[in-house]
C-alpha cells in the first residue's frame, strides 16, 4: 500500500469517527426511543406538566418549579426574543404555559414534548441528558450551554416521577400501593435514582434510609472497564439497561443474570433479561452514543478551586504513603482490567454491591471530582465530605495519615 493509500484510509476513519461522535451527541441529548410510549401515554406525565389550565390535571408544572426539581434549560435553544423576555422579567416563570413554550422550543434539557395538531402536548420522552446532563448557569441559574457528562445532582428524579397522574403501573409492578409509590420516590431526593429497584423491589436499606444511589457522571470514561458503582458492565450495556428498562424505550436487551429469581425477583419474574421490540429503536444507536461517551473527557477543575502547593504534596502522597494509586491507577485512576472490589476490602456494607451480579463494589474513577460533591461521596453519599471519605481509608487501612497530609490529599482530589 502506498502512502497516499494509507492516509486516504487514515482520513476515512477520522470522518467515520466524527460522524459516529455526532450521531452520538445527538442520540443523547435527543433520542426518547420511543420512551414517550411509557411516560406520557401510560404513566400520564404529560398531564401533569400542562395542568389543568392547559388541557391536562392538576396545578401544572411552571419554569421556576422545574428548576426547583433540577431540570435545566438549554439558552441556545432559546430565540433572541425569549432571551430578552427573560432578562427584562417579562417572562411569568410562575406560568405551566411557559414551560409548554420551552418543550415546543426543545429547550429543557433531556426532555421532549410531543405536541398535537392543536399544538397540545400529548406526551413527553426523556433522553439520557436528564441524569447526565447540566448547564453552566451562564445566562441564568439552571439556564445557560450544555455540559454533557456531567452528573444531574440537583435532578429530583423521584419528584418528577411522583407527579405523574397515573402509578398504577409502578405500584403494580412492585406489588404496593400508588401511596407505597409516591412515598419511595419522596425518599430518593435530590441526584438519586434507584435503578434496582424495578429488579428486586428492595427500596430502603436495613437501616431504614433510600435505597437510592448517586447518579453519577457520564464523562472520562475513556479506558475504563466495567461501569456502574457497582459494575454491571460496559458503558454500552449499561446504556442498553437504562434505554430498556428504566428509561422505557423499544429495544433489545439481553442479560440471564436477571433470571435469579433469589436476588431480582421482579426482574425475573417480568423476564427483563429478554427484552425485544418489534421496532427496534435502541440498539442501531448504540455504537454511536458508546463513542460519543468515550469521548467526553473529564472538566479540568476552575483556576483557584484548590492549593496548587497542597494538592502537588498530596499527589506524593495519593501515589506513596496513602496507596490511593494502587487502585486508582493514573492517568484512567481505575484499574486497568477488573476494577471491581469486595466490600470487606474497602471496609463498607454490602447492601449496593449484594443488589449486583458481582456482589462487589467498582472502583471510580477520580477525574473530574469536583463536579459532583454535591450529595457526597461514594454510591450512596455516605460520606459528605473528602476528608471524610479519606479518613475512612485511613482507619480502614491504618494508613498514618496527620491531619495536615488529609488536607493536603484531598486538595490533590480537586485538581483532578
Amino acid at each position: 500500500m502506498d502512502a497516499s493509500a494509507g492516509d486516504s484510509h487514515d482520513f476515512a476513519t477520522e470522518i467515520h469517527a466524527f460522524r459516529q461522535i455526532s450521531e452520538g451527541r445527538q442520540t443523547f441529548r435527543y433520542a426518547t426511543f420511543g420512551d414517550e410510549e411509557f411516560w406520557g401515554d401510560v404513566l400520564g406525565l404529560h398531564l401533569a406538566i400542562a395542568g389543568a389550565a392547559n388541557g391536562g390535571v392538576g396545578p401544572g408544572v411552571s419554569p421556576r418549579t422545574a428548576l426547583a426539581v433540577g431540570l435545566k434549560v438549554d439558552s441556545e435553544a432559546l430565540p433572541k426574543r425569549v432571551q430578552r423576555a427573560l432578562r427584562a422579567g417579562a417572562l411569568n416563570l410562575d406560568d405551566p404555559a411557559v414551560t409548554l413554550d420551552l418543550l415546543r422550543l426543545n429547550a429543557v434539557v433531556g426532555v421532549t414534548g410531543f405536541f398535537d395538531d392543536a399544538n397540545r402536548l400529548r406526551s413527553v420522552g426523556i433522553q439520557c441528558a436528564l441524569c447526565h446532563s447540566v448547564v453552566d448557569d451562564s445566562f441564568a441559574p439552571g439556564i445557560g450551554q450544555r455540559r454533557d457528562g456531567w452528573a444531574n445532582r440537583d435532578l429530583n428524579v423521584g419528584a418528577i416521577i411522583g407527579l405523574a397522574p397515573r402509578l398504577e403501573p409502578v405500584a403494580q409492578l412492585l406489588g404496593v400501593d400508588v401511596a407505597t409509590v409516591r412515598a419511595v420516590l419522596a425518599s430518593w431526593g435530590p441526584g438519586k435514582f434507584d435503578a434496582e429497584l424495578f429488579l428486586d423491589g428492595k427500596a430502603f436499606r436495613p437501616d431504614g434510609r433510600s435505597a437510592a444511589t448517586l447518579i453519577p457522571p457520564a464523562f472520562g470514561l475513556a479506558g475504563v472497564n466495567l461501569h456502574t458503582w457497582t459494575g454491571w458492565g460496559s458503558v454500552t450495556h449499561w446504556n442498553a439497561f437504562v434505554a430498556n428498562l428504566e428509561m422505557h424505550g423499544k429495544g433489545t436487551f439481553y442479560d440471564p443474570r436477571l433470571d435469579d429469581a433469589t436476588k431480582f425477583p421482579i426482574a425475573a419474574r417480568e423476564g427483563f433479561g429478554h427484552i425485544t421490540a418489534t421496532e427496534d429503536q435502541i440498539t442501531p444507536a448504540l455504537g454511536a452514543l458508546h463513542l460519543y461517551q468515550l469521548a467526553l473527557a473529564a472538566p479540568r477543575p476552575p483556576r483557584g478551586s484548590y492549593n496548587a502547593n497542597a494538592a502537588a504534596r498530596g499527589k506524593t502522597l495519593f501515589n506513596g504513603k496513602a496507596e490511593c494509586s494502587t487502585c486508582h491507577v493514573p492517568p484512567i485512576f481505575t484499574e486497568p482490567g477488573y476494577n471491581m472490589h469486595t466490600p470487606e476490602e474497602i471496609g463498607i456494607d454490602s447492601f449496593q454491591a449484594d443488589r449486583a451480579p458481582d456482589g462487589r463494589y467498582r472502583t471510580a474513577p477520580l477525574k473530574g471530582l469536583w463536579t459532583h460533591t454535591r450529595g457526597g461521596f461514594y454510591h450512596d453519599g455516605r460520606f459528605a465530605t473528602l476528608g471524610d471519605v479519606i479518613a475512612h481509608y485511613d482507619g480502614t487501612f491504618g494508613l498514618g495519615l496527620s491531619a495536615g497530609e488529609k488536607r493536603d490529599l484531598a486538595e490533590y482530589l480537586k485538581s483532578l
